[in-house]
């Protein structure tokens, strides 16, 4: 009689470790980051070197305006010198090189460039930089035309700023793109779900502390909604004080400090997308109507400067004519 042959014995599998959620913010979910350190990084540079600038010029800049002519650094700091107008020129570029983020957001074949939010950040740092060369080409004088040259550029700059804060209000991939509702659900499940991986609370604890600074979607006034933008700073805030409270001391065993950095992360960023989808559409009402109001106050400014550096031009006022 033939024998047959015995099955192997299975072996049970080991069991499967939980995913290790990612150290870094944003990187499970999609998150854009909300600053760029890369940006930090040109925006200091820029603000150390013309910063350096204006504190090698004070002696100069201190003095009235009749005893200027008789200072050494006279002919490298005045408006027409080789510093007061470089800086001048490097004012120009900047108010040029401005307008090619609208035309980045318009023309999606320039997409080989770089993302819309790498775009977004350069402009930014860039933007940021231009009152001061400004200031130093204007020899820190802002009265007569050149106050009011100079009043056109701050006004730009502040709107900038903010369409800068209303934009960062609005839930957007790394790409720059804007999220949908669905899209921001998914992401907040996905936070919540790393942030209970992560911590050794209770569930309902974790979740209730997430919600002091979340606020359930409401239909209120754009004054309102500025209003509410800063009471929900505040509030997430204080939410993740206590956040951290409770786990350094009401967890056991007690994580170390990376642990809660990353935790508080991804906590910050849960809340924030909680408060910016309560918002939304006052958001976007805002950031529709800051559109209105920006780029015909930009091409005035643009205008302005066109005019002087004209005028500058034809009456020969430069250092290499």
């Amino acid at each position: 009689m033939p024998q047959t042959a015995t099955p192997a014995p299975v072996r049970p599998s080991p069991p499967l470790s939980p995913p290790r959620a990612p150290a870094a913010r944003g990187r499970a979910s999609g998150i854009k980051p909300q600053r760029s350190s890369r940006g930090r990084g040109l925006l200091l540079t820029l603000v150390v070197i013309l910063g350096a600038v204006a504190v090698w010029g004070a002696p100069y800049y201190a003095l009235p305006l009749e005893e200027r002519v008789r200072s050494p650094m006279h002919p490298w700091l005045r408006p027409s010198g080789y510093v007061g107008q470089s800086a001048g020129i490097a004012s120009l570029l900047v108010m040029l090189f401005l307008w090619v983020y609208p035309l980045r957001k318009r023309w999606r074949w320039l997409g080989f460039t770089g993302s819309l939010a790498a775009w977004l950040d350069v402009h930014v740092v860039v933007a940021l930089v231009l009152p001061l060369l400004v200031a130093i080409h204007s020899a820190w004088r802002f009265d007569g035309l050149i106050g009011l040259g100079v009043l056109s550029m701050m006004i730009v700059w502040a709107s900038g700023v903010v369409g800068r804060y209303l934009y960062v209000r609005i839930p957007r991939g790394k790409a720059g793109i804007e999220l949908s509702r669905e899209e921001i659900a998914t992401q907040r499940k996905e936070l919540i779900g790393e942030i209970a991986a992560r911590v050794r609370l209770d569930a309902e604890a974790t979740a209730a502390t997430l919600s002091q600074a979340s606020a359930s979607p409401r239909a209120v006034g754009l004054v309102a909604a500025v209003r509410q933008m800063f009471r929900d700073r505040r509030a997430r805030r204080d939410a993740l004080r206590h956040l951290e409270r409770l786990l350094t001391k009401e967890t056991s065993p007690r994580p170390t400090r990376s642990e809660v950095r990353e935790v508080l992360s991804l906590a910050e960023a849960e809340m924030r997308l909680a408060q910016q989808a309560s918002l939304l559409d006052a958001t976007q009402q805002l950031f529709r109507l800051w559109h209105v109001l920006h780029r015909p106050v930009a091409l005035a400014a643009l205008l302005a400067v066109t005019i002087h550096v004209a005028v500058v031009v034809a009456l020969g006022a430069t250092w290499f004519r």
